[in-house]
């Protein structure tokens, strides 16, 4: 009998998990979109190398447009490939579960995720009008781990690690202008990957 009431609170307790948070996220998708950040920023460095700049000696060269546009198009490619690869591992976990994607529980994710990264853009955007390159790097690595902190409690708890994970990275990258770089690919590069792992091996 008491075998019986354990099996019947598990069943409870996973119907109740399911319906207040969205558990399709799969950790496939965080490698994936690690793996599109290393590639991205191996890309960027290759790039100013082939702009005659060395990366790690001149922490205060100044970029020309056409650098600087094609450093954003480079960042929207990557951002574009994150969200595919996301997208996919997402519904492909959800169908595997028989579980609906578009829930309230997702919208409300979505929302609490979207408010700090709507913010993030906004200033990063401000601070490349204003040529501040520098703190570009830090910031989305504070801003997105917000983000992550924000939306935790529609998810996996295990998000708001690398949330916290994010924004100690960013907070120290903060003092090491000349290195953005370096702290974007661990930040988001490194730590998806490592998150993703985790993750998947937790609730594959």
């Amino acid at each position: 009998m008491n075998e019986k009431h354990q099996e019947d609170l598990l069943h409870i307790r996973s119907m109740m998990e399911r319906s207040s948070r969205f558990i399709s996220l799969s950790g496939l998708s965080g490698v994936f979109a690690g793996l599109s950040a290393l590639l991205g920023g191996l890309y960027v460095y290759q790039l100013f190398k082939a702009n005659g700049i060395e990366y790690f000696e001149d922490n205060h060269q100044l970029y020309s447009t056409s650098l600087i546009t094609e450093l954003i198009l480079t960042a929207f490619v990557i951002l574009f490939f994150a969200l595919a690869f996301g997208i996919f591992f997402t519904v492909r976990k959800s169908k595997r579960l028989k579980l609906p994607i578009w829930t309230s529980v997702t919208k409300n994710m979505l929302f609490n995720l979207a408010i700090p990264l709507i913010a993030g853009a906004i200033f990063c955007f401000a601070l490349v009008y204003h040529q501040m390159f520098i703190l570009v790097a830090p910031s989305t690595l504070i801003f997105y781990g917000l983000a992550l902190i924000n939306a935790e409690k529609y998810t996996y708890s295990d998000i708001k690690y690398l949330g916290f994970s994010e924004v100690v990275l960013g907070s120290i990258a903060l003092f090491f202008v000349g290195y953005g770089l370096v702290f974007w690919i661990l930040g988001f590069g490194i730590l998806h990957i490592f998150y993703g792992l985790l993750l998947f091996k937790k609730y594959k």
